[in-house]
């Protein structure tokens, strides 16, 4: 399979199915599409793999659907990762950072795996790279959002000027578009929402390439990160964050294969 065909699979459904030798070189980012609604046995399998605060969490969620995407969420992630590290996902450990950005408890060296997930409407999104930080997020599209409001209030100046200036028709989507880039970029420098949303720019308008066109104070910023659009399926939008620019992505379908 060609690079540029790997690559446009995260553009593009379907995305493809993983080779059976699961590799993850210094220079590449995969990412993995998964269905959080899964059948009761693999409910419980994944439940056997977590940590106590793990499932302590998943107790506290009012809603047994919402409970069950939690633990396969969890789960799933659990699975990726012990794949690429050949350990047991019941072994691995779990530290997080002053805002809640997870990290393998293990990793610490130059190259050590770094992470990020995001999940939305029963659809999660795993984003695995090593030596460099990373951020994904994915937001189900709502028609009932007040999305030019949210706009005015969280967006720097440029964004909302380049909101206005789109056909009603594409609003919406340029916002989800705006914000999964907003949150990937944020969730990849570990500050999530601490950080104001007015303090950079991204590019939202539909068809055009994902960019962080500036940052403040430090302008140089921009230059030291990547932004790609993701489309895991139909009514959702997903953006990539990853420091750097010398790598290469390939987009997955979770299962990897049957275990």
């Amino acid at each position: 399979m060609k690079s540029e065909e790997i690559t446009a699979a995260c553009f593009d459904a379907p995305w493809f199915s993983p080779p059976e030798r699961l590799t993850l070189a210094g220079n590449a980012v995969h990412v993995w599409r998964a269905s959080l609604d899964q059948s009761p046995s693999q409910v419980d399998r994944f439940q056997n793999t977590l940590a106590g605060d793990e499932r302590s969490k998943a107790d506290r969620f009012y809603f047994s659907r919402d409970r069950e995407r939690f633990v396969v969420a969890r789960g799933v992630l659990r699975a990726l990762l012990g794949r690429y590290l050949n350990r047991a996902p019941e072994s691995l450990a779990f530290s997080y950072s002053t805002h809640g950005k997870p990290a393998l408890d293990s990793e610490s060296d130059a190259d050590a795996i770094r992470f990020n997930l995001s999940h939305s409407h029963g659809t999660a999104l795993y984003a695995v790279t090593r030596g460099r930080e990373i951020g994904v997020d994915l937001e189900f599209i709502r028609s009932d959002l007040e999305a030019e409001q949210i706009a005015e209030r969280f967006f720097s100046q440029r964004e909302i000027v380049t909101l206005r200036t789109l056909p009603l028709s594409l609003r919406k989507y340029a916002f989800f578009l705006c914000w999964t880039r907003k949150e990937a970029y944020i969730k990849a420098i570990g500050e999530g929402l601490s950080m104001p949303l007015d303090q950079f720019d991204v590019s939202l308008i539909p068809g055009e390439p994902a960019a962080l066109l500036s940052t403040q104070p430090d302008t140089d910023e921009a230059l030291r990160w990547s932004l790609r659009n993701l489309t895991p399926d139909s009514g959702y939008a997903a953006a990539l964050a990853t420091k750097g620019r010398d790598w290469t992505l390939s987009c997955w379908q979770w299962p990897l294969f049957r275990d």
